[in-house]
Parts: C-alpha cells; sequence; structure tokens
C-alpha cells in the first residue's frame, strides 16, 4: 500500500498492485485494472519511488532481499579479486 495525495490535498492509501499505468497529463493520472481513473498530486517519479519502496519492504520483509544481495556482492567480490580469469568445467 502506498500513500498518495488526491488534487483536494487528501490524503489516500492505495494498493498499488491495482495500478494498470499512470500517466502525466499534466497532473498525474493513474489508471486502475477495475477502469478507474485518479488524479494524484505525485509526479511519475514521486509514484514510482513509492511504488519501489513498497515492493523492496515487502521482499525485507519476507527476508528475500539480503540473501540475494549478499550473493550478488560476494559474486562481484570474487570477480574484482581475481588474478586470473575464472573457467568453469563441467563434470561428467
Amino acid at each position: 500500500m502506498i500513500e498518495l495525495t488526491r488534487l483536494n490535498g487528501n490524503r489516500l492509501i492505495l494498493n498499488c498492485d491495482l495500478i494498470k499505468y499512470a500517466e502525466a497529463a499534466p497532473d498525474t493520472t493513474l489508471t486502475l485494472v477495475t477502469g478507474e481513473k485518479l488524479l494524484v498530486g505525485e509526479s511519475l517519479e514521486q509514484l514510482t519511488e513509492r511504488v519501489v519502496e513498497f515492493r523492496a519492504e515487502v521482499m525485507r520483509s519476507a527476508g528475500c532481499v539480503a540473501p540475494i544481495a549478499l550473493s550478488a556482492l560476494h559474486a562481484v567480490r570474487a570477480i574484482q579479486t581475481a588474478s586470473k580469469p575464472i573457467s568453469i568445467t563441467r563434470n561428467e
């Protein structure tokens, strides 16, 4: 759920999974999967940031982000510190 502001200043909480698409024309217009349209005061960039933050929090709460991030970090460090090219062979 993300918090947004209607053009009249009222705040609302929206399930971001319901957003079908968003456009700036010039106000940010959200079209929901239900067909309903909402005008909000946030820019497309702010909307995107809030959705990404919400999804990252969901992943952190589920314990998914840290192991993935650590695996990626270890892989990058291994590549950076390798003194010779890494070769992968297949055991038959």
